[in-house]
């Protein structure tokens, strides 16, 4: 887990191979973001968008990819992730959902199946989500769930997410909250000077982002989601199987001493409910529209004539 500014300290290459690492064992331990996307994706069926072109920032191995194709039939897709080994699993993915899709008749194929975007394979990208290789208003959706908070800049990220996207196109987001591992922070807190959990930003600070970035009508929104587990092993097992490594650059080095560890550990026994160890997470839901410019490129405003209003 990190910060999402660059004032988080967050080592970016400490991010990546994480992640890199992580690529084969985060769909079996990425309960969070599938519930949380699931929870996106229903938030996102409330609102009226035929999308032509869609992007998932921060893709993983592709799994929301799937979702977005069955809401969006005809739209193409397209993944955008910083870890090769994730964009690969990511590619792959979408290349066994493709050919399972695929019409295998030749009646089949005449029908056209519904359409030929139906069973197309989306398009990945190794890339990082501030600094995209795409075109100006490439989109009409930015999709991108539980990645924000591992991003080092995000003023530059929403930057990116409004060139790309067309005029009137939405960003629809998640990303975490600064109660997020509560139970983890307090039990770190009297150990060491060290950082153990990452920050992360309160939700009114992400509106004003957005709105810095030129984003109209940003609507945000939170809720906190509690998971337990059998102990600390099981929960460092699970946010590491994720790539969720302590990337901060205050991050202890070395190994910490068993009497530190203990001390932390019964701290977390405090928490513990029933023999299970809760773990809070608030998780931030964020969406905003791309407006009409108000400035051409050489800063002088707009003016938009019209026929004047019926009476």
């Amino acid at each position: 887990m990190t910060a999402p500014v660059n004032a988080s300290g967050l080592e970016h290459r400490a991010v990546r191979r994480s992640f890199e690492r992580a690529a084969a064992t985060s769909d079996a331990a990425a309960a969070l973001p599938r519930e949380v996307g699931a929870r996106m994706a229903e938030r996102l069926g409330i609102i009226k968008l035929q999308p032509g072109a869609i992007l998932d920032a921060g893709c993983g191995t592709g799994e929301a990819l799937g979702e977005l194709r069955m809401r969006f039939s005809d739209a193409q897709l397209y993944g955008v992730d910083f870890a090769l080994a994730m964009a690969r699993a990511a590619a792959e993915r979408s290349r066994r959902v493709a050919d399972a899709r695929s019409p295998r008749t030749s009646l089949a194929r005449l029908l056209g199946h519904r359409g030929a975007a139906a069973h197309r394979e989306a398009r990945i990208v190794c890339a990082d989500i501030a600094a995209q290789p795409f075109p100006n208003a490439s989109f009409d959706l930015v999709w991108s769930n539980l990645v924000l908070h591992w991003v080092d800049d995000l003023p530059a990220a929403f930057a990116e997410f409004h060139r790309v996207l067309s005029v009137g196109g939405l960003l629809s987001f998640t990303t975490l909250g600064p109660d997020t591992l509560r139970e983890l922070r307090v039990a770190f807190a009297g150990v060491d000077t060290h950082t153990h959990v990452h920050r992360f930003i309160d939700m009114h600070d992400v509106g004003d982002m957005l709105v810095a970035a030129g984003f109209a009508d940003p609507v945000m929104d939170m809720e906190m989601l509690t998971l337990t587990y059998s102990g600390v092993p099981a929960l460092m097992g699970e946010l590491k199987a994720v790539g969720a490594h302590n990337a901060a650059r205050g991050r202890l080095r070395g190994l910490m001493s068993r009497a530190r560890w203990a001390r932390m550990l019964g701290t977390l026994e405090g928490f513990m409910q029933a023999g299970r160890l809760p773990a809070s997470f608030e998780v931030v839901y964020g969406h905003a529209w791309k407006p009409k410019p108000r400035l051409a490129a050489d800063g002088r405003a707009i003016v938009r004539f019209g026929a004047p209003p019926p009476r």
